[in-house]
């Protein structure tokens, strides 16, 4: 569906901008292997990406959850050039948004130093002028509060800004900071679920992402 054009753009990280899902899909079964034994299934890791490690961790396993959450994130940092991976047409959106005049951010549920080495790994650092990551709110999304510290530091509105994100819990923190969302489909998230969301939009391309926006 057409959206009126936005006066600023923040983006999700992983699956959006950067295709990290097969890092976190290998990260998190390394975690669970080593700690608890036994592996998981995909379709399940790919349905809380968005949201953070810590509280993933806790859900599954309370008393472990520490452990888990080192394991995986040494295990990431070890891994993370070996299979993280560029998505054609991101760098491109972003120097044209620029050039539109559009602000724009990342916000991701990333702890800082990962995703900076996801951003430096894909060539976007020079790109993003703003990164919002777990540290800098207390809630995480689904709840609006990091979408709204991102939009704080560009000193922007709600009102006429979009999120871009591949999961639904990028849908509902939008929703519920009162920005415009896009859903995008070439990240973790699976196309039923998203629609049923109700983004202000669905996208399959970067170049259908670019002509919506631009």
């Amino acid at each position: 569906m057409p959206i009126a054009r936005p006066h600023t753009v923040l983006f999700d990280l992983d699956g959006t901008l950067v295709d990290t899902i097969p890092l976190i899909v290998a990260s998190y079964q390394h975690a669970l292997a080593s700690v608890l034994g036994r592996g998981e299934d995909e379709r399940v890791i790919r349905s809380w990406i968005g949201r953070t490690l810590r509280e993933r961790f806790a859900e599954l396993a309370p008393d472990r959850a520490e452990e888990l959450y080192e394991a995986y994130t040494s295990w990431n940092l070890a891994h993370t050039s070996e299979l993280l991976r560029p998505i054609d047409g991101v760098p491109e959106l972003l120097k044209a948004l620029g050039v539109a005049g559009i602000a724009t951010g990342v916000v991701t549920s990333k702890r800082r130093a990962t995703a900076l080495l996801a951003l430096d790994g894909a060539s976007l650092s020079d790109l993003i002028p703003v990164l919002a990551t777990m540290l800098d709110t207390v809630r995480h999304k689904p709840l609006p509060d990091p979408l709204l510290h991102g939009l704080s530091v560009l000193g922007a509105l709600a009102e006429g800004a979009i999120y871009v994100g591949d999961a639904v819990v990028d849908v509902q923190a939008a929703r519920a900071a009162g920005m415009g969302s896009i859903a995008v489909l070439w990240g973790a998230g699976e196309a039923e679920a998203l629609v049923a969301a109700k983004p202000d939009a669905v996208c399959r391309s970067v170049p259908e992402l670019w002509a919506l926006l631009g």
